[in-house]
């Protein structure tokens, strides 16, 4: 018996979202060259720390890309009967892995500055921090409508945000630094940015893990789940209850039902069960009380 099949909005919009990105990684690489030089001319570690952001933005953005193309594409092989789904996972960790490098490279700098108070000029950094924060903000519009269901486009697009904060910073910074001179005011917005990014990134390596280990949907109550099951008219027994997720959007689950009762109308209250939690890709095996382990009647 067949059972429907939803679509991740990944999938459902990788052929308007892959265009954007594009658009998007052109977008924060021309201006990653802006800001990465202009950084260097002038000494600045906040501008540094903000080029260091948007490196990772580039890369998550073509990584995510490359992702969502690769879920979109599948596979032929038959060693990959779940195809490229799984991606843009390993794409998160590694843009975890180069948000936490970026921000601890920072505080290191941070700290072997401190105490020498460099001058660093604010009026490159206000211009530079502008401009930075209109790519940004053209860049996050790009990919916002797309960052909940996919969660390559939503490590790209909290890479995006972060990086506006930064921004927002580098702007502080350099208000005061013309302002009032303060030799520390680069320094203190670089650590403070740091600091702001690295929690982020530990939710989003701890959610990308978290799908890496099957580990249970968040938002799914297994042992309700189990209740209600075992709640249906028939069934007497349920065994062999796992739920994990895919990929951002796609929840799967297997269950085993014993049951003497009609077949098909338990695995259609089964699936209505099912349906009532989002988890429309499963599969449900009912078995005769003296037949433990057949597997004919599936869905």
């Amino acid at each position: 018996m067949g059972a429907g099949h939803s679509h991740t909005p990944a999938e459902a919009d990788a052929s308007r979202m892959i265009p954007r990105m594009i658009m998007a990684a052109s977008i924060l690489a021309t201006f990653f060259v802006v800001e990465l030089t202009t950084s260097l001319l002038i000494n600045s570690l906040a501008l540094l720390a903000d080029a260091g952001h948007m490196l990772t933005d580039v890369v998550a953005v073509f990584m995510g890309l490359a992702a969502i193309m690769l879920a979109k594409r599948g596979s032929t092989s038959p060693d990959r009967t779940y195809g490229w789904h799984r991606a843009e996972v390993f794409t998160a960790v590694a843009n975890a892995v180069l948000l936490v490098g970026v921000a601890l490279f920072i505080l290191y700098e941070a700290i072997e500055r401190l105490g020498k108070g460099a001058a660093v000029p604010g009026v490159p950094m206000i211009v530079v921090a502008l401009a930075g924060l209109v790519a940004n903000f053209v860049v996050a519009m790009l990919l916002r409508s797309q960052s909940e269901g996919s969660l390559a486009v939503k490590g790209a697009y909290m890479e995006v945000v972060a990086d506006t904060v930064g921004s927002l910073g580098v702007l502080i910074a350099g208000i005061v630094t013309v302002t009032t001179h303060w030799p520390y005011a680069d320094v203190v917005v670089a650590v403070l940015v740091a600091l702001w990014v690295l929690p982020r990134a530990f939710a989003l390596a701890r959610a990308a893990l978290r799908i890496l280990s099957e580990t249970s949907p968040e938002h799914i109550d297994v042992e309700e789940l189990r209740s209600a099951l075992g709640a249906v008219d028939g069934v007497t027994e349920v065994h062999d209850l796992h739920v994990w997720t895919l990929s951002p959007g796609k929840d799967m689950c297997t269950v085993h039902l014993t049951s003497s009762s009609d077949s098909a109308r338990v695995l259609s209250d089964a699936r209505a069960v099912l349906h009532d939690r989002g988890l429309e890709h499963a599969t449900v095996q009912v078995e005769n009380p003296d037949r433990s382990g057949d597997c004919s009647e599936t869905f």
